[in-house]
């Protein structure tokens, strides 16, 4: 998939295709990477649902908010870091969320301002390189690979 141009048409086309889907939750997720290609992920507590497992800076759209607000939000709530600009769609994956619903994450290239992070709800940060990001779930290894193609 190659990323696209993030419209507010493709922003609207996206939230209505997932409704259309029966979508109970969506999600946004964040690649965000430093001048030498390494990927920030996150680490999930270990009593928390998917424990231990390495992720994107992600979380839920609130009721009445864009995907690109809901974006921005959890960018800082999750990292302490700001959102310079939201570059190209990466796709989307869906799983079951902790309560069962259907949920989509869709996934967007973002720069940040600064590079100290302040975690909030995660136990450990890795700006990681090639070597690992490969221990990320599947559905993210295949968004990071979008996200390199897009790069290089």
């Amino acid at each position: 998939m190659t990323p696209s141009t993030v419209t507010p048409d493709l922003l609207d086309d996206l939230v209505r295709t997932a409704a259309r889907d029966g979508i109970e939750k969506s999600v946004v997720g964040a690649v965000i990477a430093d001048s030498e290609y390494k990927v920030l992920l996150l680490h999930r507590t270990a009593d928390d649902y998917l424990g231990g497992l390495w992720e994107l800076p992600s979380g839920g759209v609130e009721p009445g908010e864009s995907l690109i607000q809901a974006l921005r939000r959890e960018v800082t709530e999750e990292t302490g870091l700001s959102v310079a600009e939201v570059g190209g769609y990466l796709g989307h994956f869906d799983y079951r969320s902790g309560s069962g619903r259907r949920t989509r994450q869709f996934n967007f290239a973002a720069s940040v301002t600064g590079r100290t992070v302040k975690l909030t709800e995660h136990d450990a940060h890795l700006w990681a390189d090639d070597s690992r990001q490969g221990e990320v779930s599947g559905a993210v290894r295949a968004v990071l690979a979008t996200w390199r193609r897009q790069t290089t």
